[in-house]
C-alpha cells in the first residue's frame, strides 16, 4: 500500500465505529489516576497482554471526551513509534492526546515538536546552533552555585528540620537555570514559570489556576493561540531587545538565527515550557526516589556509582514525560495490531523504561545500571534538544545534595501532578537538617 499524503488521514478518527476498551484492559488514560502514582501495574499487563490496546477518552472535570487512542507500551514498540516519522506523525494531529481545535492546527504546526521531517530537521538546525553543548556548558559554574545556595538556604531556613523541596529548591532551581539561559531578565522570570503552571497543570485543579471557558463554557485548550498571546508578545519584545542588546544566550542566537516570528515564538514557547517542566519534574522525581531507596543513596554517597551514572537510572525511573501522541499517517500495522490511517497512536515512555524485555528487574533502582537505554528524553528525530542541560542539571544537583545534605528521608506524602502528560511532583517534603552523609 502507499503511503497517505501527510494531510488526507483525519486526525483522532476513531479506529473502528463503537471502538472499546476490552475487558481486562486496564484505563492509563484518566489524569487522575496519576495523582496516586504511575500505574505501573496497569502498564505491566498492558505489555503483557495488549502492548497496543485500545483506550477511551471520556470527559474529566469538564475537558471534552476524545475519539480514544492506540496505547503503546513495550519498549521497542515505542522506540519504533517515535522513529518511524512516515507511519506516526507528529505534524497530523499534533503531539497532545486530546484531539485540539482544528482551527488551532495550522497555528501548533509552526513548533517543530509538532513537524515532521524535513521541515523538523530544517527548524532543529536552526536552533540548535543557538542550543550547543558549548553554551550550555559555558553555565555550568553558575547552575553549581545555584543548586548549592538553593540547598542552603533550604536547610538553614527548615524550622522543624523539614522542608518541601518542590517550592524551597527545584522550581527555582529549573526555572532560574533555564532564563539564565535564555537571557530573560530578573525581573520578567516569574513570568515563565506562570505559563509553565498554565500550560503543563492545566489538568490539575489545584496546581493550575482556573481554566478559561470558551462560549460553550468548556474550558480552552492552554495551548490554543488565544491563551498564548502574552508570552508570545514577551518573544517578539525579548527579542528585539537583543537584537540591541545582545548577550552571550539563546536568545541573541535565536534572534540572529533566521527563524522568521512566528518560528521565534514557537520555540520560545517550547524552550520556556518544555525546557523548564523537565528538570522541574525529574528533579523531585530523583530525589524520591533516592529517598525510598536508603540502600540506593548510601552506594551513591560512598562514591560506589558515578553521578552521571545514577543520573541515568533515576531518569528511567522517574521519565519527566509520561506520553506523547503521534497519528497514523498511514494504515500498519504494530506488535500485531492493525492501525489505521488517522488512528491516533501514544506512547507511554514510562511503560517503555520498565519493560521486562529490555531491563533486568526494572522496578529496582539500579544507580549503577548498564547499559540503560531508557527513552525519557524520547528517541528518533524528536530526541530532547535539551537533553544535555538536563543532564547537566540533575548531575549538579545531586553532586551539590551529597556534597552538603543528609540522607533524603520523607518528612510527608508528597503529592503528585495531576496528569496523564507530565510526571509532575507539586510537594516533597524532606529531612534537610543534619549531617552530609
Amino acid at each position: 500500500m502507499e503511503p497517505a499524503a501527510p494531510d488526507s488521514a483525519p486526525p483522532g478518527r476513531p479506529a473502528a465505529p463503537g471502538a472499546r476498551r476490552l475487558p481486562g484492559v486496564p484505563d492509563v488514560f484518566d489524569p487522575r489516576l496519576y495523582a496516586a502514582g504511575v500505574p505501573h501495574e496497569s502498564y505491566r499487563v498492558l505489555r503483557e497482554r495488549y502492548p497496543v490496546a485500545w483506550q477511551e477518552e471520556p470527559e474529566v472535570d469538564g475537558w471534552p471526551a476524545g475519539t480514544g487512542f492506540r496505547a503503546v507500551t513495550r519498549h521497542a514498540d515505542v522506540v519504533r513509534v517515535l522513529r518511524d516519522h512516515t507511519a506516526y506523525s507528529s505534524w497530523l494531529g499534533a503531539t497532545q492526546i486530546r484531539d485540539p481545535d482544528p482551527a488551532d492546527l495550522p497555528f501548533l504546526r509552526r513548533t517543530m515538536l509538532n513537524q515532521d521531517p524535513p521541515q523538523h530537521g530544517r527548524l532543529r538546525r536552526l536552533v540548535s546552533r543557538a542550543f550547543t553543548p558549548a553554551r550550555v556548558d559555558a553555565f555550568g559554574a553558575r547552575v553549581r552555585e545555584r543548586a548549592r545556595t538553593l540547598l542552603a538556604a533550604a536547610r538553614d531556613g527548615a524550622e522543624d528540620g523539614s522542608a518541601d523541596l518542590v517550592r524551597a529548591v527545584t522550581d527555582e532551581y529549573a526555572l532560574l537555570n533555564l532564563t539564565d539561559l535564555l537571557g530573560v531578565p530578573a525581573a520578567d522570570r516569574g513570568l515563565l514559570l506562570e505559563w509553565t503552571v498554565r500550560v503543563i497543570g492545566y489538568q490539575d485543579p489545584e496546581d493550575a489556576p482556573a481554566p478559561l471557558l470558551g462560549p460553550d463554557g468548556r474550558p480552552l485548550n492552554p495551548r490554543s493561540p488565544a491563551l498564548l498571546g502574552e508570552m508570545f508578545g514577551y518573544a517578539r519584545e525579548l527579542a528585539a531587545h537583543k537584537l540591541r542588546h545582545p548577550g552571550d544566550d539563546v536568545m541573541t542566537a535565536l534572534a540572529r538565527g533566521g527563524l522568521d516570528p512566528a518560528e521565534l515564538e514557537m520555540f520560545f514557547f517550547l524552550l520556556t515550557v518544555a525546557g523548564n517542566d523537565t528538570v522541574r519534574s525529574a528533579a523531585p522525581g530523583g530525589l524520591l526516589a533516592l529517598a525510598r531507596d536508603p540502600g540506593a543513596y548510601r552506594t551513591l554517597a560512598e562514591g560506589g556509582v558515578p553521578v552521571d551514572r545514577a543520573v541515568e537510572e533515576l531518569l528511567r525511573v522517574h521519565p519527566p514525560v509520561l506520553s506523547f501522541r503521534r497519528t497514523a499517517a498511514r494504515d500498519t500495522e504494530l506488535a500485531g495490531t492493525r492501525i489505521r490511517a488517522g488512528d491516533k497512536v501514544v506512547v507511554f515512555h514510562a511503560s517503555a523504561n520498565h519493560d521486562e524485555r529490555v531491563f533486568t528487574d526494572p522496578h529496582r533502582l539500579d544507580l549503577g545500571r548498564s547499559p540503560n537505554p531508557h527513552v525519557s528524553f524520547g528517541d528518533g528525530p524528536h530526541v530532547c534538544l535539551g537533553a544535555h542541560f538536563a543532564r547537566l542539571q540533575l548531575r549538579t544537583l545531586y553532586e551539590e545534595w551529597l556534597a552538603a545534605m543528609p540522607a533524603p528521608e520523607l518528612a510527608g506524602e508528597p503529592r503528585r501532578l495531576v496528569s496523564n502528560f507530565i510526571n509532575g511532583i507539586t510537594r516533597l517534603p524532606l529531612r534537610v537538617s543534619g549531617p552530609p552523609r
